[in-house]
């Protein structure tokens, strides 16, 4: 039940929410030793993530998607703004007052070649946050505990006394499944775990949390670069650059109803199998800003073929809903309804 101090984006079916959330990292000191800039990583970020669903989050490398999930299940503090969680907010509470919620939130590392220790069996990896949360009672219950998430994974419980450099990488990923499911979440944030995997091996691991989100009723926020997998595998998407959520809405049907200048532009990046429907890719003109010195206004209008001059350059654009389900930060958006992806 949502109270009067929460945002209204905190609604009954919203497992996870931020509003307004941001993160300042230091970045150039002075002479004296002070701070004399800040890299503005994520800047006044609002979304939600329901129950059972997946939320896709895509943009460019460096543009703030690790760490807005890391914000989210308070690895790294934020700057500003909140977090809600189980319409609880969760911003400013003490370790030993979040260590029963951690439980509740968990990660998905991107590279399964560094997330496990490489001094521990593979029995050790999963068995960690069991002991820690203190999940079993005794050995032979631990035993049985790694043996089922093992075979829930996909994977033999007789592979439990190796190391991680005795698996593929396919295998070290489904590991870290298995360590991430080993408390028993609600929300797992899954940073691009299939980018460091073949691509034989992406669609089995996509299929294996597939299968967990419907056995085990998981939210996801699924990070990635590439919109094509994000499109097929989430049920709503967040664009996200230098910073700033620009654009949320389906997954489905991206193509006709996104609006803004910069998820067109991705989009048409996207191959296109089916002749019919290629189409030449928009180049956007300049380089990414640097976050140290973000621009003024839209963080996007210097690369925007549709930015107005004296509006896009000096205010920000607030993020308004547009139509049901989808919500847009932009001044001049272009039509819907077109497959047309031209900004």
């Amino acid at each position: 039940m949502s109270t009067a101090s929460e945002p209204s984006i905190v609604k009954p079916q919203t497992l996870i929410a931020a509003d307004g959330l941001g993160k300042l990292f230091p970045g150039r000191s002075s002479w004296w030793g002070t701070t004399s800039s800040f890299v503005h990583a994520v800047q006044g970020v609002s979304l939600r993530v329901r129950r059972g669903e997946t939320l896709g989050l895509v943009g460019e490398s460096g543009c703030g998607k690790s760490t807005l999930g890391r914000l989210l299940l308070r690895l790294i503090e934020p700057s500003f703004g909140r977090v809600f969680f189980d319409g609880k907010e969760i911003t400013h509470l003490s370790e030993g007052e979040l260590r029963p919620l951690r439980r509740r939130m968990q990660i998905i590392f991107q590279d399964p070649y560094s997330s496990l220790n490489p001094r521990m069996t593979v029995r050790e990896i999963i068995a960690e946050p069991l002991r820690i949360h203190k999940l079993v009672k005794n050995a032979n219950e631990e035993l049985e505990r790694v043996s089922e998430l093992l075979q829930k994974v996909g994977l033999r419980p007789e592979m439990m006394p190796r190391y991680p450099h005795e698996f593929s990488g396919g295998q070290r990923q489904r590991i870290g499944i298995a360590r991430a499911l080993a408390v028993e979440p609600d929300f797992i944030v899954c940073d691009e775990p299939i980018s460091a995997l073949d691509v034989s091996i992406q669609a089995q691991i996509l299929n294996l949390l597939s299968d967990l989100q419907d056995s085990l009723g998981l939210s996801y926020l699924f990070i990635s670069h590439d919109l094509n997998v994000v499109q097929h595998f989430a049920h709503r998407v967040a664009i996200m650059y230098l910073g700033h959520i620009v654009e949320q809405l389906p997954a489905q049907g991206m193509q006709m109803t996104a609006r803004h200048p910069y998820t067109r532009a991705l989009l048409s990046a996207v191959p296109a199998i089916d002749v019919g429907k290629r189409h030449l890719p928009v180049v956007l003109e300049g380089e990414v800003p640097s976050p140290l010195d973000p621009p003024p206004g839209c963080a996007f209008h210097p690369r925007c073929v549709r930015a107005i001059a004296g509006k896009c350059d000096t205010d920000v654009p607030p993020f308004e809903d547009v139509a049901p389900g989808h919500r847009l930060a932009c001044f001049n958006p272009a039509p819907a309804g077109t497959i047309d992806l031209a900004p």
